[in-house]
């Protein structure tokens, strides 16, 4: 019976009854919906496929895999935690939309086929967009249709993909709309189903619409910033809920559908250096962890380029972590905003001595995503650099070693220092609400957990874990790797220690930073202005032309019909017979003609 319940529907219909829920009784079935769904998840046969035909082509709504239990298991886990960091807020819309969407990713992560990917792919976008609606403000009015534009149309372009990908007969000779092998099967395919083994790029010009769809969910560089755009403003609790989904599932596609492509990688290594610089530059710290997201999506994009089994692995791990210990820090800032009104860093500072706790918390995920051994993302991002490595891409690995220093510069002290230490600017609240710290403590305690013993998160990904393709056994706690992230924080501390000491470091500022979204704020607008403007002049002109031309011609006309003039005058009888003689000589003509 619990088979034929698809992954995640439990908590979309789950999440539509809670209005008819009354009071408290409301929030105790929210927390319970992710962890009966993830119950229900863990009784399904590891190998499940379930198979229905519809239109003439064969579904499969539920594909279990190593791959996709991976993203069902942390989708669940930020799901609980975020239900518990939004329980003190009385708001119908926002726990509807957090728990619908967090369905629909899990939904997706085991669909099996690319129509259903396609409505859970759509679902995710209608789902979100009213947990940024939900600030209830102009601006975020004009942000979440920003928002749900960007995701909806990544949707059209997929479906537009997917058409593409039945009609090629070449690439796909048997039509069909399965989504990628099955992980850890006998049939699975070193790469994804929309790469060329010889090229190690898109096979078709399908893929490559497919592969469009699925980096503007990604945000690929120049797809990226709707992110920055809508996840600072997102409520204070629905920004965890963006944090955990909507990136992490276009991973998981890319995984499936794309692993092995070559191209992934120098788009990886883009994704993971251009951030830092506007992470550095950045007031708003939402906005900073925005820019830090994109910097962590670059390293799983690189591994899945890279596409070996270790690259794969650092992959999921490094996702499975990221949901974690971003979440961590989303809801430290996002307590920060709840209890001082705002994350501006030039506004913040010496919040230590009234959010102790929250300080803590945010010192965890900043430790964490900066790779500090002993904490969860030391443990899952040395697989992809090793994997970069071990394949000879020295320059590769080099990029990601900057990329990682600009992490715990940005993320891994920017964020603490400026909102709970710096300059004491005066402010005193109290401390985070008890489902806050309650949330932040779940998270944090996984971040530490898996750092000291990961063994639990290696068993659970797609491949049995090892550090070279001879199948040594993996060893993370290694000197070398000790070493060398030792170092790579050591003197990325050093470097911000003196930069801000010199008053080097960019000053925090009220200022707004452009990046790519310059094209849709600024260019765009003009370059529509310019055009229109154009089009409307010169249908102005072609106007006032033809205008010209009918008011000659009525003129001419009108002067003919004038007294004195030839039309003016009343004929005369012979006049008017000669004229009604061609007449009927003409009439006489044409039916002369129709006959013959």
């Amino acid at each position: 019976m619990s088979e034929m319940i698809l992954p995640g529907l439990i908590m979309i219909i789950g999440g539509l009854l809670l209005p008819v829920i009354p009071g408290k009784a409301k929030k105790v079935f929210a927390i319970l919906l992710p962890i009966i769904s993830c119950a229900h998840l863990c009784m399904l046969p590891s190998d499940l496929l379930l198979e229905t035909t519809m239109f003439g082509y064969t579904l499969l709504p539920v594909r279990v895999d190593k791959l996709s239990m991976v993203w069902g298991y942390v989708f669940h886990l930020a799901a609980l935690i975020s239900v518990i960091y939004q329980l003190h807020v009385k708001d119908t819309i926002q726990d509807v939309s957090g728990l619908t969407y967090a369905g629909a990713a899990i939904g997706a992560a085991f669909a099996g086929d690319l129509i259903t990917l396609f409505v859970y792919w759509e679902l995710t976008a209608i789902t979100s967009v009213f947990l940024i609606y939900a600030n209830r403000t102009e601006r975020s009015a004009t942000v979440g249709t920003r928002y749900m534009i960007i995701q909806v149309l990544s949707g059209v372009i997929l479906f537009l993909g997917i058409l593409l990908w039945v009609t090629d007969t070449t690439n796909n000779p048997s039509g069909g709309i399965v989504f990628g092998s099955t992980y850890g099967s006998e049939n699975w395919q070193l790469f994804g189903m929309f790469v060329d083994p010889d090229t190690r790029g898109p096979v078709s010009m399908a893929a490559w619409v497919i592969l469009l769809a699925f980096g503007i969910k990604a945000a690929f560089p120049f797809l990226h910033n709707w992110l920055q755009d809508s996840y600072p403003e997102g409520t204070v609790t629905g920004t965890v809920f963006l944090s955990a989904f909507t990136t992490k599932l276009a991973i998981y596609a890319l995984a499936r559908g794309f692993a092995g492509a070559e191209m992934l990688i120098p788009i990886g290594v883009v994704m993971t250096l251009f951030p830092i610089i506007f992470a550095v530059i950045e007031n708003d710290l939402r906005k900073v962890l925005a820019y830090s997201l994109n910097n962590q999506l670059g390293y799983m994009v690189v591994g899945i380029g890279v596409g070996t089994q270790l690259a794969l692995n650092g992959t999921a791990g490094h996702a499975f972590a990221h949901i974690l210990y971003k979440g961590l820090l989303f809801m430290a800032m996002g307590a920060v905003l709840y209890r001082v009104g705002t994350v501006k860093a030039s506004q913040l500072g010496g919040l230590a001595k009234s959010m102790p706790l929250t300080a803590v918390f945010c010192i965890i995920g900043s430790l964490s995503i900066s790779g500090f051994p002993g904490f969860s993302g030391f443990v899952t991002k040395s697989m992809t650099l090793s994997a970069t490595f071990d394949v000879g891409s020295m320059w590769i690995f080099i990029a990601l070693l900057i990329a990682s220093a600009g992490v715990v510069d940005h993320s891994g002290i920017k964020i603490p220092f400026f909102a709970f230490f710096a300059h004491d600017s005066g402010k005193r609240c109290e401390e985070a609400p008890m489902n806050m710290l309650i949330a932040m403590g779940i998270a944090a305690f996984f971040c530490i957990f898996l750092g000291v013993y990961p063994t639990p998160l290696y068993e659970i990904l797609p491949f049995k874990v090892q550090a070279n393709a001879a199948g040594a056994e993996w060893h993370n706690y290694s000197a070398s790797h000790i070493m060398t992230s030792l170092q790579l924080l050591l003197f990325a501390a050093l470097a911000f220690v003196i930069l801000f000491r010199t008053k080097m470091y960019p000053p925090e500022l009220m200022s707004l930073n452009i990046d790519t979204d310059v094209i849709y704020r600024r260019w765009l607008p003009r370059l529509v202005k310019s055009i229109g403007g154009g089009i409307v002049d010169l249908w102005k002109r072609i106007l006032d032309t033809l205008r010209g031309a009918i008011v000659a011609t009525a003129t001419r006309i009108g002067d003919h019909h004038r007294p004195n003039a030839a039309l003016g005058e009343p004929w005369t009888i012979h006049q008017s017979a000669l004229w009604a003689a061609v007449f009927l000589a003409v009439i006489f003509a044409i039916g002369l003609s129709a006959i013959q």
